[in-house]
């Protein structure tokens, strides 16, 4: 592969990292917040023992189940980008 070829490649990959680690570090806020969030329905739901309140609480962790998941699919975009850049790194160094 030519050697501007892939440097083009792992410029596109630096910026496509660059993209994925800022919207984990916004995603990890939103967890955090949405985490707490679920808690303190759930918490609610408990004490007020109405079928409104449990609902509420239900969305509320479906809510934050999801945010995870997404956050753990741009983790595993980011693992694979990662090794994606060291095969470039290597086929540019010629090793």
């Amino acid at each position: 592969m030519a050697a501007w070829l892939t440097q083009r490649r792992l410029s596109q990959n630096a910026t496509r990292l660059r993209q994925l680690r800022a919207e984990l570090g916004q995603l990890d806020e939103q967890v955090m917040h949405l985490r707490d969030d679920a808690d303190d329905t759930a918490l609610r739901a408990l004490v007020s023992e109405t079928p409104g309140a449990a609902q509420e609480a239900s969305q509320a962790q479906k809510h934050a189940s999801a945010l995870d998941r997404h956050r753990r699919h741009v983790v595993d975009e980011i693992a694979k980008l990662e090794a994606r850049q060291d095969e470039l790194l290597d086929r540019l160094t010629g090793s």
